[in-house]
């Protein structure tokens, strides 16, 4: 993939018309419900098509927390999603922001090995959390059950 990905601020007032673009990350409405309108939050574009969203959330002056990525599948598999990491990286780097970390299902693991080439490192484990889900998650027939907490330090 050679084309540019950009990022759009999308204001909080917008977020909800890209909820089916967020879902595609956290399956519960109720769960996205709980942090859409919080945080910054991005379109994902190549040549000024929206093709994803990316929400951040900030836990402390020193960590951003990568709380939803999402891309449409058709362009998942061709490094868009490397290179949105990398934007948001040096993004956040710039702003002072040292430490990212993210979580994902104990199930995702085409999420898991993602974060892992993309030099995430396991950080904690968030015991039981999708057991909160308003309905079960399963992916692969793996059920998810824990969270997965990955960090990685930001280089400015």
């Amino acid at each position: 993939m050679n084309q540019k990905v950009v990022f759009e601020k999308l204001a909080v007032k917008e977020r909800t018309q890209y909820l089916e673009l967020f879902l595609l990350a956290d399956e519960s409405e109720a769960m996205v419900d709980r942090y859409l309108n919080k945080g910054e939050a991005y379109l994902i574009q190549i040549e000024k098509k929206t093709i994803g969203v990316i929400l951040f959330t900030f836990s402390d002056p020193q960590t951003v927390e990568i709380k939803n990525i999402a891309i449409e599948p058709r362009y998942q598999e061709q490094g868009i999603g490397k290179q949105t990491l990398a934007l948001a990286e040096s993004h956040y780097a710039a702003k002072g922001f040292n430490t990212m970390v993210v979580g994902t299902a104990n199930s995702s693991i085409s999420a898991i090995v993602f974060y892992q080439k993309a030099g995430f490192r396991i950080n904690s484990i968030k015991k039981d959390f999708f057991l909160h889900y308003p309905e079960p998650i399963v992916e692969d027939g793996i059920p998810a059950i824990d969270m997965l907490i990955f960090e990685k330090k930001l280089k400015v």
